[in-house]
């Protein structure tokens, strides 16, 4: 597998806060790579980085050249317009879609069928519920055809019914591609254990356990490689 991304000790700072130090981290194609921690530990800002919304003070951030990526944020932001127009208008500026504004219309509605949101189509956006919310952003990010899915804790505001819809759909759009790379940020440790082939554990924006899967939730393994990341993992059960 080649590499997507490629950081090498990325440091930032807000202000005297390190949020993130010294921070080096290879995404390969393929990869689904899962960020935990603590409220603060560092996971948004370095999806952020890898995303290009944020600079690194120290440190190098390479991706490749033609790499596609979509971010999907915690809170997503919907215009005051109808949820097909928010959807069309993503595609329709888009540069690499080279769409007119009919031609996005009709994609819309073929992305808002793939997340069950036809039937609320021509409501404005922001009356959705949050879990309309959400499928709308992720269907708007995936219509981008993305290389890397970047997602900001995709469910931690939901309901139980609405978390599983997005969890599932993640998955089918996961695993419908299988070279695609998807590196979330996550809370739920039973969401980890299902989207992730990978961990890594991040406490005070730095990194301290970087695991397959498997091992990271093996106790013994964990414990040997970061006692704080399985004092975590055992807080969180």
């Amino acid at each position: 597998m080649k590499d997507w991304v490629d950081l090498q000790q990325v440091s930032v700072h807000w202000g005297t806060v390190q949020a993130l130090s010294q921070v080096t981290l290879t995404l390969k194609a393929g990869e689904r790579v899962a960020l935990i921690g603590a409220n603060g530990s560092g996971k948004s800002t370095l999806l952020r980085v890898v995303h290009g919304l944020i600079a690194p003070a120290q440190g190098k951030v390479w991706c490749l050249p033609w790499l596609r990526q979509a971010m999907l944020f915690q809170r997503p932001h919907l215009l005051r317009m109808s949820a097909l127009n928010n959807m069309a208008l993503g595609l329709w500026l888009n540069r690499q879609h080279h769409m007119t504004w009919y031609q996005a219309r009709e994609e819309a509605w073929v992305a808002l069928a793939r997340v069950g949101l036809q039937e609320v189509a021509l409501q404005s956006g922001r009356t959705l519920s949050g879990g309309q919310m959400q499928r709308l952003a992720l269907a708007r990010a995936w219509a981008r055809n993305p290389q890397l899915l970047l997602l900001d804790e995709p469910t931690a505001s939901l309901d139980p019914h609405a978390k599983r819809e997005v969890e599932s759909l993640i998955q089918t759009f996961s695993q419908g591609q299988p070279d695609v790379s998807l590196l979330f940020a996550s809370h739920n440790l039973g969401q980890v254990k299902r989207l992730a082939s990978r961990v890594l554990y991040l406490e005070q924006g730095r990194v301290l356990a970087d695991l397959p899967v498997a091992e990271f939730f093996n106790p013994e393994r964990l414990q040997a490689v970061s006692p704080q990341a399985q004092f975590f993992v055992q807080g969180e059960h």
